[in-house]
C-alpha cells in the first residue's frame, strides 16, 4: 500500500459486507481513518475492527443515525463513499409502491441525506464523494425497475453535486459496477437458479458469456476504482461515472441475443 489517503478521514456506508466492506478495507489500507456506517450488526463490528476503524450502527435514511456517524468522525471528514444499497426483484407492471419507495429510499434518498449532512465538513478542506451506482442505470432489465431508477437517479444527483460544489473544492463522482461477486448478487443467482432449475454457479457462469473479460468482478476491484476517485490522483476528476463492468455492455462473441 502506498498511503494515498494518509491522514484523511473517510465515512463508508454499507460497510458490513460486499463492496462497502472492500472499500472500507482499501481506504484503511491506504492510511485513512475509516468510519463504517450502516446495518450489519456483528458483521459491521467485525469489518471495523479488522481495519482499526469505528463502527456506527444505523440507517442511511434516518437523520439521527447519520448525525451520529458524522459525530464519530470527530469534526473532520475528507471522503464519503456511499455503498449502502438494496435490490428487490420487480417489473414495471408488478412493482409495488412499497418496493419502489423502499428501494429509492435506501439507494438514492439515503445517499442524498448522507451527502447533504456531510457537505459542511467536506467543504472545510475540500473533499471527495464517491457514490456506488450500477450499470443497471444504463442497461435495461425487465425485472429491476426500482433498482435501475434509483441508480440512474444517483448518477444524476452525483453530477449535480459535482457542479454545485466544485467551487467549494468538493469533488463528486460515481462508480457503476457490473456483475460483482457479493452477497446481493449471490442472492440474485440463487433466485435465478431456483426459477431455472440450475445452481448458483451455473447462473454465474452463464453471465460470464456476456462479459468481455469473461468473468465476474470482485469487490476489491470496485474498491480500487473508488480509491482512485477518492484520492488526489483524481484531483481533476469530478462529475463523472466510472463504469467497471469488465466490458459487460460490449457486443462480445457468444453474447446472448
Amino acid at each position: 500500500m502506498s498511503g494515498r489517503l494518509d491522514g484523511l478521514t473517510a465515512l463508508v456506508t454499507g460497510a458490513a459486507t460486499g463492496m462497502g466492506r472492500a472499500i472500507a478495507t482499501r481506504f484503511a489500507g491506504e492510511g485513512a481513518s475509516v468510519v463504517c456506517f450502516g446495518h450489519g450488526g456483528a458483521k459491521l463490528d467485525a469489518a471495523a475492527q479488522a481495519i482499526g476503524g469505528k463502527a456506527v450502527h444505523g440507517d442511511v435514511t434516518r437523520q439521527a443515525d447519520i448525525d451520529a456517524a458524522l459525530a464519530i468522525c470527530g469534526g473532520r471528514l475528507d471522503i464519503v463513499a456511499n455503498a449502502a444499497g438494496m435490490l428487490m426483484p420487480d417489473t414495471p407492471e408488478t412493482v409495488t409502491n412499497a418496493i419502489w419507495e423502499k428501494t429509492l429510499a435506501v439507494n438514492l434518498t439515503g445517499a442524498m441525506m448522507v451527502c447533504r449532512a456531510a457537505l459542511p465538513l467536506l467543504k472545510e478542506r475540500g473533499g471527495a464523494i464517491v457514490n456506488v451506482a450500477s450499470v443497471g442505470a444504463f442497461n435495461a432489465s425487465p425485472d429491476n425497475a426500482a433498482y435501475a431508477a434509483s441508480k440512474a437517479g444517483l448518477i444524476a444527483y452525483t453530477r449535480t453535486l459535482a457542479y454545485a460544489h466544485g467551487p467549494d473544492r468538493v469533488r463528486a463522482n460515481a462508480v457503476a459496477p457490473g456483475w460483482v461477486r457479493t452477497p446481493m448478487s449471490e442472492k440474485e443467482m440463487d433466485d435465478a437458479a431456483h426459477a431455472n432449475g440450475t445452481t448458483r454457479e451455473a447462473e454465474f457462469s452463464a453471465l460470464t458469456r456476456r462479459i468481455a473479460l469473461g468473468r465476474i468482478g470482485t469487490p476489491e476491484e470496485i474498491a480500487a476504482c473508488c480509491l482512485f476517485l477518492a484520492s488526489a490522483e483524481a484531483s481533476f476528476v469530478t462529475g463523472t461515472v466510472l463504469v467497471a463492468d469488465g466490458g459487460g455492455r460490449a457486443p462480445v462473441r457468444g453474447r446472448a441475443a
